[in-house]
């Protein structure tokens, strides 16, 4: 790849991703239910997740590729955890 597109592209989707997550912070504090609150969170993590492979890519550092899959993991259980605690009223059967 061109190492000029890279040096303008990736401050860019650094910032669009703050961005985003901060939309998602709003969502989830004036959210209008709790599935709203919930799929904001879901985007938040993908969202720090995708950060952090950006921040990888600026850094040119493998060790941020692990990070965003073990939030990846994380947050998939969290999500799930919170689906079916919306739907049953427990977590644990």
């Amino acid at each position: 790849m061109n190492a000029t597109f890279l040096t303008w592209t990736l401050p860019l989707a650094l910032g669009m991703l703050v961005l985003a997550m901060v939309l998602c912070l709003t969502r989830i504090l004036r959210g209008p239910g709790a599935q709203d609150r919930i799929l904001a969170l879901d985007t938040i993590y993908i969202n720090a997740m995708l950060l952090i492979l950006v921040l990888g890519v600026y850094w040119s550092s493998s060790n941020y590729f692990e990070a965003a899959l073990l939030i990846a993991v994380l947050g998939f259980i969290g999500s799930t955890a919170l689906a079916k605690f919306l739907l049953r009223g427990e977590v644990i059967e």
